[in-house]
């Protein structure tokens, strides 16, 4: 090495023997005999930290990099792209991968109903308000190839969660209702689609319905940015119907075609990294995470980290539940081993040891400043940093069946804006509802809210004898409305003044302890039975009190008008003197809403 230039290397922080090799140019047996120079005895598939590599490196004569895009404390979803864009550019040790499709468009177009024809199974009658509320994942093959298709929820309430699906998927089915065509939010995926130029093909759905028209379909998605091949422009399109699976074939081969086109490419050689679409906590199984393999491959006992969450890959499934030793780029599979439920959107990577991964996932929450992985809910920051008492805060807990139902409860309750009322989270998880939640709320004095969840019978029992109140929701909505119609109750009314008239005082009668009869004439307006009065001396409120009794010519009545003279019992402390003004109105209390 010496009598050669010095050459740059790139590692990661972790970095198996063989792969050590094949970056240093060498065979295995001459690196295994340079580690054990070290005092390092390693095999060709263990691992070695960077720290290791960088010494042994330099020392062969190397300049070492630190891919620094490897660490988990500093790995993002978007910095995985970066990297994912810079590994195909390379070119360097890549092989072909199936394209991940994920398939879009607006509520009741007919996307989830597509991806039950394309699978063969039936998810909708799975689903509350037949709304797809997680995300999932799923392999079908056409032609002896793979398409990997990520399902990701239709309804508003999820569009954080959708606008993640985009952001992984290297394909874009875009469904749009021959019925109903562009919609609301058609229109906001389409933009979003064509900001971040992703490969689209348009299915175009319901071509079986009598009022289906495809031509105005193809005009509103061309006015909207999507020309269609057959109207002059590069956007593959298929006319199906989901239902009847009519066209389904067309739409697979659109995507294969696609594929070719893009020649979609991972490193299948390295570590893997993946996204974790979801996670819920499973009573066998313990923490379960659907991850998709973006790069490299991961294996049955590698240490992982995953956001905060660690531990070591115990059991691999496929989206169909079978075991799996390992899993490549592109790949759906359901994680077992960690240690928690990890969020949404968290980046899996190998780790060096167990060790190493609870130290850095307890870095990164610390940077995150919180322990409670369930607790990423964007109103649980905004209400806790809440000083001012005089709010008034509805203390709850939210348990939900995964993390994505969490973030979408999250998210909606975080659109409820008030100076006046707050929600204060005591706690959010993952999982069915336990004592020591019904023992937390019991202290808090909070309402335990469950989403898709359970409660065991021993904390049923206990939140009946503790008087701690437990609702259960099957549908976000439904929770989320319960959630504000209790803060509206705790807003305080509004008053609303309503001014009747005035009378100007030219006699008293009678002056008593609290109460007084005087005589007077209607300048403005009328004098009604019933009313609340305000004592005006020079222009001064100097009291207040109510209208007890109207009398008219000594007869009581209800109501007298502007110019005549009547007597009043008042009800009040404020003595009243001739040439006093009163002034009649009333208070009408009206609820606030959020």
């Amino acid at each position: 090495m010496t009598d050669r230039e010095p050459k740059k290397i790139k590692l990661p922080a972790i970095i198996t023997v063989k792969k050590f090799g094949e970056v240093l140019g060498m065979s295995v047996s001459s690196v295994i005999t340079e580690l054990m120079k070290n005092g390092i005895l390693a095999t060709i598939n263990e691992q070695i930290d960077f720290e290791t590599a960088s010494i042994l490196a330099q020392d062969l004569g190397y300049i070492v990099e630190e891919e620094i895009l490897e660490e988990g404390e500093k790995m993002t979803l978007e910095k995985l792209l970066e990297l994912l864009k810079k590994e195909k550019e390379s070119g360097e040790h890549l092989q072909s991968r199936p394209p991940v499709v994920t398939i879009l468009g607006h509520v009741d177009h007919g996307k989830t109903t597509l991806l039950d024809t394309i699978r063969k199974t039936n998810v909708v009658a799975k689903e509350s308000g037949g709304i797809t509320q997680h995300i999932n994942a799923y392999q079908v093959k056409k032609k002896g190839k793979l398409i990997t298709f990520v399902d990701t929820p239709g309804h508003a309430a999820f569009s954080a969660m959708r606008e993640r699906g985009v952001s992984i998927a290297d394909i874009a089915v875009l469904v749009v209702a021959a019925d109903d065509g562009v919609r609301p939010q058609t229109k906001e995926v389409i933009e979003y689609l064509l900001t971040k130029k992703i490969p689209t093909i348009v299915a175009i759905n319901k071509i079986d319905k009598p009022e289906a028209n495809i031509q105005k379909v193809k005009k509103e998605l061309g006015d909207n940015g999507i020309l269609l091949e057959d109207w002059g422009g590069q956007v593959l399109s298929a006319q199906i119907s989901a239902k009847k699976n009519i066209g389904i074939d067309d739409l697979l081969e659109n995507i294969l075609l696609l594929m070719e086109v893009e020649d979609f490419r991972a490193d299948q050689k390295r570590s893997a990294l993946g996204i974790v679409l979801e996670s819920h906590l499973d009573p066998q199984k313990g923490p379960v995470a659907t991850v998709l393999i973006k790069t490299g491959i991961l294996k049955e006992g590698q240490d992982i980290i995953a956001g905060s969450a660690y531990g070591r890959v115990r059991r691999i499934e496929d989206f169909t539940g079978k075991r799996m030793t390992e899993a490549g780029p592109s790949t759906p599979i359901s994680l077992i081993g960690l240690n928690t439920t990890s969020n949404t959107n968290d980046i899996l990577q190998v780790a060096s040891n167990k060790s190493v991964a609870k130290a850095r996932s307890a870095e990164i929450g610390q940077m995150r400043g919180q322990t409670d992985p369930g607790s990423q809910l964007s109103a649980q920051k905004i209400y806790k940093t809440i000083a001012d008492e005089k709010i008034k805060k509805l203390n709850i807990m939210v348990k939900a069946d995964v993390q994505g139902s969490l973030e979408a409860i999250g998210q909606i309750l975080g659109e409820i804006k008030s100076d006046e009322v707050a929600v204060d989270y005591i706690g959010t998880g993952i999982g069915n509802i336990t004592e020591s939640e019904v023992r937390l709320a019991q202290s808090a004095g909070a309402v335990i809210f469950g989403f898709s969840v359970e409660i065991t019978p021993v904390a049923k029992r206990m939140a009946e004898t503790d008087q701690v109140e437990v609702k259960i929701y099957k549908i976000i909505y439904e929770l989320v409305a319960d959630i504000k119609n209790r803060l509206e109750v705790m807003l305080p009314p509004e008053i609303e003044r309503v001014d009747f008239g005035k009378l100007k005082v030219l006699a008293i009668f009678r002056t008593g302890k609290k109460d007084m009869i005087v005589g007077g004439k209607v300048s403005t307006g009328k004098v009604v039975k019933g009313s609340l009065i305000e004592v005006v001396r020079n222009d001064q409120i100097i009291g207040k009190g109510k209208l007890l009794n109207l009398q008219q010519n000594k007869v009581d009545t209800d109501e007298v008008e502007s110019g005549n003279e009547c007597g009043i019992t008042f009800d009040g402390e404020t003595k009243i003197k001739e040439g006093d003004t009163l002034a009649f109105y009333k208070e009408d209390v009206k609820k606030k809403t959020l």
